[in-house]
């Protein structure tokens, strides 16, 4: 089924963004460094990756960059395991240490997606938007997705065409884009 842009329809489904280009390097060797590879390959068991950041977190001195990049990648591993409650404790620590962390403000919002919280998701996304976050595609993609759910079809469609902008040829954009059909307004 197409969008009418001057509809304002609702959408019927949910495409979510795969978060497995949202972690953050950890400068430097360790278990902090262990984590964000384990975090990376998504081959690798969920226990024992989160048991490496764990351990990252409680045994080792980071900085607070390092630390805040631990907590985003511990939160995207709880994320893909359908662990939201923890993975949106992570981020908030995250935010709490670095409140510039784009990517933190990303998978939160990536987070409430999952959950199908689409208004909770709107204001982390902005936020990732407004610090021009590494994975601006995704931050673009994302919102659009919540704008959609919540009733702002015009805003969904201009973020979709932002996301396929900072990241041309990519087909989940392009597949959002052509459910669209741009009418004139009658205002």
């Amino acid at each position: 089924m197409k969008k009418s842009i001057g509809a304002l329809l609702a959408i019927a489904s949910v495409a979510v963004f795969s978060s497995a280009s949202a972690q953050v390097f950890v400068i430097g060797n360790g278990l902090g460094a262990e984590c964000y590879e384990s975090t990376k390959q998504s081959s690798v068991s969920y226990n024992r990756a989160n048991d490496t950041c764990t351990r990252a977190l409680r045994e080792e001195t980071m900085t607070r960059e390092n630390r805040a990049a631990t907590y985003v990648n511990r939160g995207v591993l709880h994320m893909r395991n359908g662990k939201h409650a923890e993975a949106l404790s992570d981020y908030n620590d995250a935010i709490e240490l670095r409140p510039d962390l784009g990517a933190a403000y990303l998978n939160q919002g990536a987070s409430y997606i999952y959950q199908r919280n689409f208004m909770s998701a709107i204001a982390p996304l902005d936020r990732a938007i407004q610090l021009n976050s590494a994975d601006l595609f995704a931050a673009y993609y994302n919102r659009g997705i919540a704008r959609e759910n919540t009733g702002d079809v015009p805003g969904a469609y201009s973020d979709f065409k932002k996301a396929l902008e900072l990241k041309p040829e990519w087909d989940l954009a392009m597949r959002q884009l052509e459910r669209f059909v741009v009418t004139p307004s009658n205002s």
